[in-house]
């Protein structure tokens, strides 16, 4: 199983307590670690403007400018988004943002990208908030005009709904895809996130080299098939895309630490503005979750889903900016197991 690692850059009021201007080298000091070892194929951010579960004054960290920023301090991690807001960006300048990293980077980009969801935020810089519907018409719009600017150098002229390019360029392309490898359908691999069954899966189907959706074995086996039965209707080899699922992990040596953990999790929510309730349910959410738990226990998990198509899991680890023993423990009694997957 492929492993990519989420940097802590404040959504979820995972920098609370750090000072500002510890923040950059707090980030950088996860993805360093990552990108030193062989355990993290990637290192991951979110696309988000305000903090959950609600917006406030704490930091959240712009994910393109981070991209660019570990572009170019790290060596060996692929960096990717999970998941790039389709409206946030013009498609087109999207792409060429996207080129640009990857150059930086030496090719090693990954481009998720999905509908959308969080209102608030929408709202606050002026984005509207269409209805469901609407955000997926305009990934289906963005999909073919990334696709064709990184694989073509050239958009085409597009006049939708939501996208309108007239002949734009993307000089230089993307590394991947012209002078080093990449995905044959898209240039820069591609990571379409959600789970829709009627619209999402089938661009997953049309578009995509990543499906990512929901890593709850019962749900991510039903998913599967939807995305299967797409495949076969259009066409597409259903093995030829990575189906991979995202985790917030808790993993402690015993039960106790693995307390202790959630309890230092709450604790940032109520110091970062979230009020004590809340901040109890968030906790709790977080405890029920699949990978909490005792080294074998994540194991065992992650196991069975390697069993059911999981091949690539990318992890959220709460502490990530301030105590990286949790990771280290993954790393040495769990990645090990989990390679033998691959």
């Amino acid at each position: 199983m492929r492993l990519g690692l989420f940097v802590p850059q404040g959504w979820r009021l995972d920098l609370v307590g750090i000072d500002p201007e510890q923040h950059w080298q707090v980030m950088h000091e996860v993805a360093a670690h990552a990108d030193r070892g062989e355990v993290w194929e990637s290192v991951w951010v979110y696309d988000h403007f305000h903090t959950v579960p609600r917006p406030t004054d704490e930091a959240t960290h712009e994910a393109w400018a981070l991209m660019a920023a570990l572009a170019a301090t790290t060596q060996r991690v692929r960096l990717g988004q999970m998941c790039t807001c389709v409206a946030y960006r013009n498609p087109a300048y999207l792409a060429k943002v996207a080129a640009t990293v990857d150059v930086i980077s030496g090719g090693r980009l990954e481009m998720g990208i999905g509908a959308g969801w969080y209102e608030k935020e929408w709202r606050a810089y002026g984005y509207g908030f269409p209805d469901a519907p609407a955000r997926l018409r305009h990934l289906k719009e963005a999909l073919p005009v990334l696709q064709s600017l990184w694989t073509t150098g050239r958009s085409g002229t597009f006049d939708g709904e939501f996208v309108q390019v007239d002949d734009a360029i993307c000089a230089p392309r993307p590394l991947q895809g012209t002078s080093r490898p990449g995905s044959p359908r898209n240039g820069i691999p591609t990571w379409v996130a959600g789970g829709g069954e009627k619209v999402t899966l089938k661009l997953v189907a049309q578009y995509a080299d990543y499906a990512n959706f929901d890593g709850t074995r019962a749900t991510f086996e039903h998913k599967s098939e939807v995305l299967r039965g797409h495949c076969e209707r259009l066409g597409r080899d259903f093995d030829d895309i990575t189906r991979t699922a995202d985790y917030n992990v808790v993993i402690g040596r015993d039960a106790a630490e693995v307390e202790e953990r959630l309890a230092a999790f709450k604790a940032r929510l109520i110091a970062g503005g979230i009020w004590e309730e809340r901040a109890e349910r968030e906790t709790e959410s977080l405890r029920r979750q699949p990978v909490t738990g005792t080294p074998e226990q994540v194991l065992e998990y992650l196991t069975g889903m390697g069993e059911v198509g999981l091949r690539y899991a990318i992890l959220y680890f709460p502490e990530a900016a301030f105590d990286r023993s949790g990771i280290e423990l993954f790393e040495r009694h769990v990645a090990p197991e989990l390679a033998r997957l691959r």
